[in-house]
């Protein structure tokens, strides 16, 4: 019977965790060229190494890195108690996305913006991370300027 080779080979994968039909953005295998990694915690005054400042900002190998292709709720001051709620989720969930393992920097048309941030957009797999952010409300697209989240 031919059936019962193939059940097999589905209970195995299945078993094994090859067996995937719908993985989450942040689970995604590693793309060849996300060669970038670190082990990232959380920003306090005057920056770091490896960490986030907030949900479009981090710094990378002693570089500040502002995801150029969101903007996220401010949290350094939050002008709302739901800004303030909406940032710090999008922090912690930055901070879970780049330590999920290698990801991917791209420059964009200018390497800096007024505060002297490198300006680049992250990807993992060829996802942007920013849009991760956005498909789960805690980031818009970034269409320059400023808007505000109250």
């Amino acid at each position: 019977m031919t059936i019962a080779p193939l059940t097999f080979a589905l209970s195995a994968a299945t078993f094994w965790g090859v067996w995937t039909l719908t993985p989450g953005p942040s689970a995604g295998l590693a793309g060849a060229s996300d060669t970038e990694s670190g082990s990232f915690g959380f920003c306090h005054e005057g920056g770091g190494y490896n960490c986030v400042v907030d949900g479009d900002t981090l710094y990378y190998k002693g570089t500040k890195i502002r995801i150029a292709d969101i903007d996220t709720p401010e949290t350094h001051p939050p002008r709302c108690a739901e800004e303030a709620t909406k940032g710090a989720a999008a922090t912690e969930r930055l901070q879970e996305l780049v330590n999920a393992g290698p990801f991917s920097l791209s420059s964009i048309d200018r390497d800096e913006d007024p505060y002297g941030r490198k300006l680049r957009v992250v990807t993992r797999g060829g996802e942007s991370l920013g849009g991760v952010l956005v498909s789960e409300g805690l980031a818009r697209w970034y269409a320059g300027g400023r808007q505000l989240w109250c």
